[in-house]
């Protein structure tokens, strides 16, 4: 039987320490902050990463280097048969599809050994994704195994996020100042959704009880349309934020209302997603999953 690894990006909100704890491993994302090279959970903790972006820095995204990746891959196939590489979705940034290409390149030694994974997912779900493939490893499934299994379910997992400021979408050049001032202006609370893909406009709310109200029906919709489950007996829900802990555990309190006997964890949002649309934000997601608990 192969021993097999399990790599992830810091997108799925695991970090160095917990990584070790459960026998993972992970690429920390980089950033740049002012110019400055940070890595996530090395020099950039979310603490000094909502300093900075309430300091107005300028951050911005960026996606492992090619030769930190090799380096990667290189010193763990000295202990390991093969390696499961989960990223974040290809809906989301190039690392996907550049991990991918570097294991097709007859140049390099990686088929059939490294095994990179296009989830479509980002942040908790993406985090559900790593220690499902933790537990198929464990089962004795190869990577290509895993690899199927993930992509095959790929599907089964949403997030919906309210915004509490246009400011951040307005500085990407995601919105036009004009709407943003707008926007501004109504008090309009955007919700956004990540469908597998891409972070997509859903809704519109003008308060925050409106837009809860929104994400808590859209959430059991999912479950009961898209993944067959009307009371998710099979599914993780959890609340996810930006620099918002406080507001997160009454969500979670109202999302328990609505989901009686749930066991709803709470995490940060993904830097990567922090970086356009800002603090005191709120998540809710629900993925199908054969693990029904997270670390929080």
């Amino acid at each position: 039987m192969s021993k097999v690894c399990i790599l992830a990006d810091t997108n799925c909100g695991i970090m160095k320490e917990e990584a070790k704890a459960n026998g993972i491993h992970i690429v920390p994302m980089p950033f740049y902050v002012n110019g400055k090279l940070c890595f996530e959970g090395e020099e950039l903790t979310q603490d000094n990463f909502y300093d900075a972006q309430e300091d107005d820095a300028d951050i911005t995204t960026s996606m492992p280097a090619i030769g930190d990746l090799m380096d990667i891959w290189d010193e763990l196939l000295k202990e390991y048969d093969e390696i499961i590489y989960i990223p974040m979705s290809s809906g989301l940034s190039s690392s996907t599809q550049t991990a991918a290409s570097l294991t097709e390149d007859d140049d390099y030694d990686y088929e059939g050994k490294v095994f990179v994974v296009d989830n479509q997912r980002i942040s908790v779900t993406q985090k559900l994704s790593v220690y499902e493939a933790k537990r198929l490893a464990e089962e004795g499934k190869s990577a290509a195994e895993i690899k199927a299994y993930l992509e095959e379910h790929k599907m089964e997992s949403t997030i919906y996020i309210m915004m509490d400021t246009l400011k951040y979408l307005k500085k990407g050049g995601r919105i036009t100042p004009a709407a943003a001032a707008l926007g501004t202006i109504l008090h309009i609370k955007p919700v956004l959704q990540i469908q597998g893909e891409k972070l997509d406009s859903f809704a519109k709310a003008r308060t925050q009880k409106q837009a809860k109200q929104i994400m808590l029906d859209a959430i059991a919709k999912d479950m009961a349309e898209r993944f067959n489950d009307p009371e998710g007996n099979d599914c993780v829900i959890s609340i996810a934020h930006t620099d918002n802990q406080e507001a997160a555990e009454e969500f979670r309190k109202e999302a328990l209302e609505r989901f009686p006997g749930h066991k709803i964890i709470i995490n940060p949002l993904a830097l990567s997603i922090a970086c356009h649309i800002g603090m005191g934000s709120l998540a809710i997601t629900a993925t199908k999953s054969m693990v029904k608990e997270l670390p929080e």
